[in-house]
């Protein structure tokens, strides 16, 4: 049987009261809202934290709506919640179909997208989605007035996310789709956490593609924009894309810069990577006629 370490649960009411607990407790500190990955890095032995935060009792980190032609979810909503509203399935149904593919059904119904993502694991499903998507993160500090924070921006490095002390993630902010657009989540799986992602969005302008995204991850350390595929595509005859194809999946596989692990070598990854984002981008082309 496994025994967690000993530590202090805290229940904040308010970000105030959260901000207020992280100064005064400092590194013996840590939040969360689901805790399945924190969880799962205490029974490993992996971490251990003195003083938990547990944010589930702040009103402010919960909420899924459309504001200012745009769709808000509250950081602690969780991926079974995402994955199942009503407005998200009607309106970004490509983000109901990616959270409904996020780990298991234990995973979705416990932890939560702001979890997710300032966990900073290499290997999320949100966090290449939402890079594709033009995602904007909305952090605060106590009473402080919010801090909004491209995606791009947000994950430094494994694990490593860009939250100053004190300060909470307490939103994401997702763009409507444009009309014409269309944005496709693929992956490669080989155990619970993917392999491989990649994200494409693109919208079409009479013939030819504008508003290119493409985004890959889980290969490497991070999530990336393929920004150099994007320059390449965006103006390009929507009809006439064999030839960048091919072009496209080796600028895929740089920006992943894949690292060797137990999901196969880096030439292995990198091959992986370009075939994955050819089809992605061939049905995100597909679904943009119909859209």
């Amino acid at each position: 049987m496994t025994v967690l370490p000993a530590f202090d649960r805290h229940r904040p009411a308010s970000l105030a009261g959260a901000t207020e607990l992280l100064e005064t407790y400092g590194e013996d500190a840590v939040v969360y809202a689901g805790g399945t990955e924190l969880f799962l890095l205490f029974k490993l032995g992996f971490a251990e934290y003195p003083h938990l935060i547990d944010l589930k009792g702040i009103g402010d980190l919960f909420g899924i709506e459309r504001r200012d032609g745009e769709l808000r979810i509250g950081a602690a909503e969780t991926h079974r919640s995402i994955e199942r509203h009503p407005l998200v399935r009607e309106q970004w149904g490509s983000l109901a179909t990616m959270e409904r593919g996020v780990g298991n059904l234990r995973v979705r119904t416990m932890g939560s997208i702001g979890g997710n993502l300032c966990f900073g694991d290499p290997h999320s499903d949100p966090a290449t989605y939402l890079l594709a998507a033009g995602a904007r993160l909305e952090a605060r500090r106590g009473a402080d007035e919010r801090r909004e924070i491209p995606l791009a921006s947000f994950t430094t490095g494994p694990f490593e996310n860009a939250l100053v002390d004190g300060e909470l993630l307490a939103g994401v902010l997702v763009p409507a789709p444009a009309p014409g657009a269309a944005i496709v989540h693929r992956k490669f799986v080989l155990t619970e956490r993917p392999a491989i992602t990649v994200a494409a969005h693109l919208r079409r302008d009479g013939s030819r593609l504008a508003d290119v995204r493409l985004a890959v991850g889980s290969a490497g350390n991070r999530p990336s924009r393929v920004e150099r595929a994007e320059v390449l595509l965006n103006g390009r005859e929507a009809d006439d894309l064999e030839g960048a194809l091919a072009e496209v999946a080796d600028l895929a596989a740089d920006a992943a810069d894949p690292v060797e692990d137990a999901n196969g070598s880096v030439d292995y990854k990198r091959h992986l990577v370009g075939v994955i984002a050819g089809r992605t981008l061939r049905e995100a082309l597909a679904e943009s006629r119909g859209a």
